[in-house]
């Protein structure tokens, strides 16, 4: 069996993080979320993986490499364009063959790994195999109509579901699918639906197997899913302190600290990952935050949010929440009068202010 991850697509609603770094390497945990997809395949057994990228950008294979570090071997299949996950299959053939494989949304994340659900596939003996997860806006997703526990359609984003689940980004396929993919036609936005590929297998006589995702799984497309995502892992996280800690900090649940990172008069209440070479002084770090290398930050609370890689935050005096700062972010007290708040802004940002 073979893997198909993604990592195309522009992250629209990922932005401002996404104008300057593809929304598969941005960090879960301090770990970018492709590296969740690869290993997650990895510990299934598989050895060969295409990963889509985007045609117009390196940014992937030369963050990602040839595999070697999980084991496997991965080619890199370009998109032109994003057209849609069934054109994404489409474009896998040539890679895929005959083999069956299981499709891997590249943003996603799921715990307990996929292999019971390769198992299900093979032992079962069905063309196609969908991972289904409960929702609370299904609309946001395909969704499985199951009658007498079959599925016998799926829609994709209807107004109206007609169950409350979703068709997770994780499927298994045998080579059939590739007839499918290749005589629906676009939809009404103009790409290929995998919902009406999966329908086209329905209506056609293929067999299709499914199960509920009995853990968590997250499609991290939106911001507060990549904070949920980011507590959900943290919470699996085992405490590793390389840096160093001063008498007059206290440290309590799990928290890492990275190698050459400083933890000078603070308290950190995990769980709680501090990358390397980052500075914490005067300051508390609440649950679930992570905060990426080279950073500072200086007598300040912050809490469930996500700092990425040469952040300051210098003296503010009201606690950071539920928020994700960018690469280079600086977010300082200002000493100049009179007092006011001065803004520099790319396009597409959020700020909220109490």
């Amino acid at each position: 069996m073979k893997a198909l991850i993604t990592s195309g697509g522009k992250g629209t609603r990922l932005r401002p993080l996404t104008h300057t770094q593809n929304k598969h390497l941005i960090p879960i945990a301090n770990k970018p979320i492709l590296h969740y997809a690869i290993e997650t395949v990895a510990a299934a057994g598989i050895k060969e993986i295409g990963i889509i990228t985007n045609a117009d950008s390196d940014e992937v294979p030369r963050a990602i490499g040839d595999g070697s570090q999980w084991g496997v071997k991965i080619t890199y299949i370009p998109q032109e364009s994003p057209l849609g996950l069934a054109h994404v299959i489409k474009i896998a053939e040539d890679f895929i063959g005959k083999d069956p494989f299981i499709f891997y949304l590249g943003d996603n994340m799921v715990v307990g790994g996929v292999k019971r659900f390769v198992d299900a596939f093979e032992s079962d003996q069905v063309n196609c195999y969908l991972t289904l997860a409960k929702v609370k806006d299904p609309e946001r997703f395909g969704v499985p109509e199951i009658v007498d526990s079959r599925i016998v359609s799926v829609e994709e984003k209807p107004k109206h579901p007609k169950s409350h689940f979703a068709v997770a980004g994780i499927y298994i396929y045998d080579y059939h699918v590739f007839e499918a993919v290749n005589n629906i036609e676009p939809s009404a936005r103009g790409e290929l639906e995998i919902s009406d590929a999966h329908q086209y297998l329905i209506d056609h006589g293929y067999q299709i197997g499914f199960s509920e995702i009995t853990g968590w799984w997250k499609d991290t497309g939106k911001p507060i899913d990549l904070l949920e995502a980011n507590r959900l892992v943290l919470e699996h996280t085992d405490p590793k302190i390389e840096g160093s800690i001063n008498g007059k900090s206290s440290l309590a649940g799990n928290v890492s600290v990275g190698k050459g990172s400083k933890i000078i008069n603070s308290n950190i209440r995990g769980p709680v990952v501090i990358g390397e070479n980052t500075v914490v002084e005067n300051s508390y770090i609440g649950p679930f935050t992570s905060i990426q290398n080279d950073c500072y930050v200086r007598s300040s609370e912050i809490e469930y949010s996500i700092i990425l890689n040469k952040c300051k935050v210098l003296d503010i005096g009201i606690r950071i929440e539920s928020s994700l700062l960018g690469t280079d972010v600086e977010i300082v007290k200002s000493e100049d009068k009179p007092s006011t708040h001065r803004f520099f802004i790319g396009d597409q940002s959020r700020i909220e202010l109490v």
